[in-house]
């Protein structure tokens, strides 16, 4: 069996392709190029590659762009961005899309050479370690390619000290990946401080992190220890980190670089060894440049980052995330287990999830509450909103795709597409109508604004009790 390293040209420049694959080859790597992302992406599905080598304007698209789809290709290859045109937001936004490097064109067979030769080292240890991730998850849910990388970042973070800032949307886990790093980590035995920023009443911020002594100002009727202090031998978690205020940023900083602070009121300083995890939904970066985070807070936070990817991002994590929660929350609710129709679980695919795994946990809890005894959850369990939305979807791309892959003879008229979206529409809002005034038909009526027959009419065509 051939064990060659592979590596995949994607760029639509011919010259550019050859040299870099002729340094391959002189590597003793196995080379492969592609001209458009259309065909590096099947190239990818139908085989396993360590390097891609992408360009950035390619003749059907942004190569940047397709970056989250080509790491997160089976093999999790490493990607390294080529360009002609050097762009320093381009470089941000490939690297904070999970590129390895960014490169711009031209470059020497000697450079070349170095760098892949780094990178390939780089690939092949990140891959064994990935495979047998030496620690206890905690309850984080994922096989996915970009959870696989979180995971592989959070089990190095695990064995060290340095702080750790975690990235991503609201509802994405930062939280869990904190406690899960807090829980491995040499300082397990002692408190894990959850700090969270965006809550701090302004006027009582240094005295909740760091304490105060009694008569330090009014209603200081004794003295109390800060969060700070709570959290020595431990870890001390920020959460929503970039909401800190401004004048509070200076003095935690000098508590990180010297691991001692004074307690609103006290003369003298104490000590408080700690790790610090931050998280934020924020880009932080920006807030430094309109000089609402500092800069040099920033530094000493963000030793390690990992950013959690959205759940729209790893929907291969769906079914086994729904159903992970469906038992924990029927143990919960005391019911005897439920289990997940295919209906149910195709809604849950074609849903965008804003609020990420947040929002999936609290989209089952209300799919068991209201399905009761019924051991069967299908789709009209879920929240109304969920239905309505991928519906929406449904019956928009239904109504796009004619007007752009079928020839005018195949297209149905505008009567029955129209008939097709309002039945749909109207089933849902039915099924919605009856799980909240059951079994009051008056007040289904009255809210409806519907005659009884009209309504059971409408009940008896969609065969809805």
């Amino acid at each position: 069996m051939d064990d060659r390293k592979r590596v995949l040209i994607i760029d639509d420049d011919k010259l550019v392709c050859n040299s870099i694959a002729n340094v391959a080859r002189t590597l003793g790597y196995d080379p492969s190029t592609a001209f458009t992302l259309k065909d590096g992406l099947a190239a990818l599905e139908s085989g396993l590659y360590d390097v891609v080598f992408l360009d950035v304007h390619m003749p059907d698209g942004n190569g940047i762009e397709m970056l989250p789809k080509i790491t997160q290709n089976h093999g999790c290859p490493e990607v390294i961005v080529i360009t002609a045109y050097g762009d320093p937001d381009a470089v941000e936004a490939a690297l904070s899309r999970g590129a390895w490097d960014y490169i711009e064109k031209p470059f020497t067979k000697t450079d070349l050479a170095q760098l892949l030769k780094d990178v390939l080292i780089y690939h092949e240890s990140n891959s064994q370690q990935e495979t047998t991730p030496a620690f206890e998850k905690g309850g984080i849910i994922g096989q996915s390619p970009g959870m696989k990388k979180s995971l592989s970042l959070l089990s190095k973070t695990s064995r060290g000290d340095a702080s750790v800032l975690l990235t991503g949307e609201t509802g994405t886990g930062k939280e869990l990946f904190a406690r899960a790093i807090h829980n491995n980590s040499s300082r397990a035995g002692s408190n894990f401080v959850v700090v969270d920023c965006a809550a701090l009443p302004t006027n009582l911020v240094e005295s909740i992190l760091f304490g105060h002594e009694k008569g330090a100002y009014t209603g200081a009727d004794k003295s109390q220890h800060g969060l700070v202090i709570h959290a020595h031998k431990g870890t001390l978690f920020l959460d929503e980190v970039g909401e800190l205020p401004l004048s509070v940023q200076k003095k935690f900083l000098r508590v990180l670089q010297e691991g001692r602070f004074r307690p609103v009121g006290k003369t003298s300083e104490i000590e408080s060894d700690f790790r610090v995890i931050s998280a934020t939904n924020q880009n932080l970066d920006k807030l430094v440049e309109e000089n609402r985070f500092r800069k040099d807070l920033l530094f000493r936070l963000q030793s390690i980052t990992i950013h959690l990817p959205s759940l729209r991002e790893r929907y291969e994590d769906i079914h086994e995330l729904a159903e992970y929660y469906l038992k924990s929350i029927c143990r919960q609710y005391g019911m005897k287990p439920k289990h997940a129709s295919q209906t149910f679980m195709d809604t849950l695919l074609q849903y965008s999830w804003p609020g990420n795994v947040r929002e999936l946990i609290h989209a089952l809890e209300s799919a068991v509450t209201v399905a009761q005894d019924c051991p069967l959850l299908v789709s009209k369990h879920l929240p109304y909103h969920i239905l309505v939305q991928v519906k929406r979807d449904s019956v928009t791309g239904r109504q796009k795709k004619p007007s752009q892959d079928l020839s005018a003879k195949t297209l149905p008229s505008l009567k029955e597409v129209r008939e097709e979206a309002v039945s749909e529409i109207e089933q849902q809002y039915l099924a919605e109508l009856m799980r909240q005034t059951k079994p009051h038909i008056d007040a289904a009526c009255r809210i409806s604004g519907m005659s009884r027959s009209r309504l059971y009419a409408l009940l008896k065509k969609y065969s809805l009790s």
